[in-house]
């Protein structure tokens, strides 16, 4: 049975495809729905890795 952060994987990464699907067909919205499409590949391989890991946002700069 998989766990909580593989689904969570999963979809992730079933995202990032739908994301740059939508891309190749609409260039208009191609460049934002390819970084969105990194943000899902990138986000599923940290939950992949580090399933309980977290984020210092005071390290990366974000409010």
């Amino acid at each position: 049975m998989p766990t909580h952060a593989e689904i969570a994987a999963t979809l992730l990464k079933a995202a990032a495809k739908f994301f740059r699907d939508v891309a190749s067909q609409n260039p208009e919205v191609g460049e934002q729905m390819l970084t969105n499409a990194d943000t899902y590949d990138t986000v599923a391989e940290l939950v992949s890795k580090d399933p309980t890991g977290g984020t210092d946002p005071d390290a990366k700069g974000i409010d």
